[in-house]
């Protein structure tokens, strides 16, 4: 994977071609004007191109978003290949270079950022329309050989036909004359309809997954080159805390150590591998100053929540009169809902290689905002952006952990005092000790029932950090985190009064962030375990009360009745076996989920079966829809039995997969997936699946045995019989 270097576009169209390079065409896509607006200006030399047609035939794309996992390599190709009319098995992928005047998400602000279930609802007309302007050029090219009408031509599989079908050109062998074409309008070119489509919708494998079975794939931690260097690092394991002294002849005795390199905040021990590098860290005796965060703890943390709670917060709703509603109902509920801190855990702990010269500074490594980077390592570094490379990898998970820079920054203070370049690797616990966490959220909530039993008020009061006020200041307008919210302030249900605020609560001594996805991961728990309080408290049947509020809402509705269809909603089941729903929209998706649990007598929760229904609107890949729909149920799960972290004197407790337990392939359910076929704008998938988790298996373990859920993860000794 490799940056490229494009000739100069004008910025201001939507799409440009920009001429040959290498011996190919190349077909540059530009963002909508509201979206570079918001940017700062680029020089035209900055800017690259997303595909790439060589004399060989061989069709590139540059990818506008990272591989997180998530199978966007497979994704965006096929969005390319459908309107490029190439076979996507022969289109080859590169990662981009930082650039977000080129490649920033339009979803997310024009910033270069891969996150939010944001990659197909961003980039589903821009690449089909690159596709298709590319096309509409080969075609005009091979008109222009022939003499002939373009309308007459046909293009398939990487060839231009005549009329009669017998004579034919190769993309290869006309990219120099499309080159001199003038180019249509990115909004002149007809997109095919859906049924026209022959590719999109249909599911296809996945093109990097044969590499990863192999192990041929290349993650940051695979990364080689000349003389690299390898260092193992410990941060001071209180957040502020710093190295004071070590033990450097011990560190230096360990054969293949070469240098021992202080931070402000941690110890890298550079050795000619891994395994010399750690064995000098274990051997180093660290003397830490912890600082003034020494003596956090969860009690701490928990007292400011619950205060805190109990205060006004930000309006992000406020619909009808709440108050008065629940003055005059006839059932009034009250309830809080406790979520803990979560780390992000990939299976690829935090790792870069960097190499500083005076000239340059290249960083190789998986990373989901690449001009963030480039801009913090520049800062780091003193020297300008332009100069700086940031080399991205396919990553071995990340979940929201590589938007953050902290691995990258540590990698290059280590850098700056080694000559050459240095892989520093951070070991599991190192990773799961010192992250940037899922906020612990308090929430509360308020309801009244009518004398039917029907919703008259709705009032919930998020309390927790806002990691848009730290990472997007601008965002967070009217004390209202709007990431925080979300799942909140929409509802799939219909409620006359409805309030909701944001209260926000900065821990100290602990850092957050996104966790695939924040506000859904905690708010769909939140309403949805309220909602089947309420159909408790009204003695109504948990899923024929959701489909009495749905009545506004047929998309919610729609996947809520295949759900309890697919899952036998209603059938006898076994003693302490039980079944829980939830419905949310979320990341632009509309899903229903219904799990179905045991619980045995010593309070131990197994969830046996999951049935999701999603209506992603317009499905690119169906297996790629389906498998993250899985994996992201089984994250969640994860989650709701095991997850959490928790803090003593400002140390987090946990450090490896034996204290931060993921669910194990024995306890992992099935999970029944259908999508709803749907003409709609394509939504997000990435997050949905963990979001609606949680609740569907809390209520279910209410139906088994009558115990309500508030705080995760689920405690067993408060099951037992």
């Amino acid at each position: 994977m490799s940056a490229i270097n494009s000739p100069a576009l004008d910025r201001r169209q939507f799409l440009k071609l920009g001429g040959m390079l290498g011996g190919g065409l190349i077909v540059g896509l530009q963002l909508p004007a509201q979206v570079l607006a918001a940017q700062p200006e680029a020089s035209l030399t900055d800017l690259g191109a997303f595909i790439r047609i060589g004399h060989d035939n061989q069709v590139t794309l540059v990818m506008p978003m990272a591989e997180v996992g998530q199978g966007v390599y497979m994704a965006q190709s096929m969005l390319l290949a459908e309107e490029l009319e190439v076979d996507v098995d022969t289109v080859k992928v590169l990662a981009s270079p930082a650039n977000a005047a080129l490649y920033g998400n339009p979803a997310i602000g024009g910033y270069q950022v891969t996150g939010g279930s944001t990659t197909i609802r961003a980039f589903w007309t821009p690449l089909r329309q690159a596709g298709a302007v590319a096309r509409t050029l080969l075609i005009a090219a091979a008109a222009q050989v022939w003499k002939v009408d373009p309308a007459s031509c046909k293009a398939s599989s990487g060839y231009v036909y005549d009329a009669s079908g017998q004579r034919k050109l190769s993309y290869g062998e006309l990219v120099d004359v499309a080159a001199g074409l003038p180019q249509p309008a990115a909004d002149s070119v007809v997109l095919k309809t859906r049924e026209q489509m022959t590719l999109l919708g249909k599911p296809h494998h996945r093109i990097d997954t044969p590499d990863k079975v192999r192990g041929k794939a290349q993650y940051g931690i695979d990364f080689q080159t000349a003389n690299l260097k390898h260092a193992a690092i410990a941060v001071c394991p209180v957040l502020g805390g710093k190295p004071v002294a070590v033990d450097e002849a011990a560190i230096k005795a360990v054969r293949g150590v070469q240098q021992v390199v202080l931070t402000d905040e941690a110890v890298a021990v550079v050795a000619d591998n891994t395994w010399a590098a750690m064995k000098g860290l274990r051997a180093a005796s660290i003397q830490w100053d912890f600082g003034d965060n020494a003596s956090v703890g969860m009690e701490e943390v928990v007292q400011q929540l619950d205060s805190e709670s109990q205060q006004s917060g930000g309006l992000a709703r406020n619909d009808g009169d709440v108050e008065k509603a629940l003055a005059s109902a006839t059932t009034r509920l009250e309830a809080v809902y406790q979520l803990p801190f979560l780390s992000h855990a990939p299976m690829e702990p935090m790792n870069y290689t960097v190499e500083i010269t005076d000239k340059r500074c290249d960083v190789w490594g998986g990373c989901q905002t690449l001009t963030l980077a480039q801009a913090t390592v520049a800062q780091l570094t003193g020297l300008p952006p332009e100069s700086v490379f940031i080399n991205n990898f396919l990553m071995g998970g990340a979940f929201g952990r590589r938007l953050e820079l902290d691995g990258m920054i540590h990698a290059v203070k280590v850098a700056k005092q080694v000559q050459g370049p240095v892989k520093v690797i951070w070991s599991r616990e190192e990773d799961i000790q010192h992250g940037f966490y899922r906020p612990y959220y308090y929430d509360r909530l308020w309801g009244g029932l009518d004398a039917e039993g029907k919703p008259v008020a709705w009032f919930h009061r998020v309390s927790g950090s806002s990691i848009m006020a730290r990472a997007f200041p601008g965002a967070f307008v009217n004390g209202v985190d709007p990431d925080g919210v979300e799942g909140a302030k929409e509802p799939p249900y219909e409620f006359d009064n409805i309030r909701v605020e944001f209260r926000r609560v900065e821990p100290r001594g602990v850092l957050t962030s996104w966790w695939r996805g924040v506000g859904p991961t905690h708010n769909v728990f939140m309403v949805e375990s309220f909602i089947d309080e309420m159909a408790a408290a009204a003695k109504q049947d948990p899923a024929s009360y959701r489909l009495a509020l749905l009545g506004n809402n047929p998309r919610a509705r729609q996947v809520l009745e295949l759900a309890l269809k697919q899952a036998g909603w209603g059938k006898q089941l076994p003693e302490r076996h039980g079944l829980g729903v939830s419905v949310q929209f979320a990341f632009g998706s509309y899903l229903a989920m219904v799990a179905e649990v045991a619980v045995s007598e010593q309070g131990a929760v197994r969830c046996q079966r999951i049935h999701a229904v999603i209506d992603c609107g317009l499905t690119v890949n169906p297996d790629t829809v389906k498998a993250q729909i899985e994996g992201g149920a089984v994250f969640g799960l994860t989650a709701a039995l095991y997850g959490a972290i928790t803090v003593k004197d400002g140390q987090v407790q946990q450090s490896n997969f034996d204290t931060y337990q993921p669910v194990r392939m024995y306890e992992a359910p099935l999970v029944d997936v259908h999508i709803v076929d749907s003409l709609e704008a394509p939504g997000g998938v990435g997050e949905t699946g963990t979001a609606a988790v949680f609740p569907a298996i809390t209520n279910a373990v209410f139906a088994a045995t009558g115990k309500r859920i508030r705080t995760l993860p689920i405690n067993p000794s408060e099951l037992k019989v």
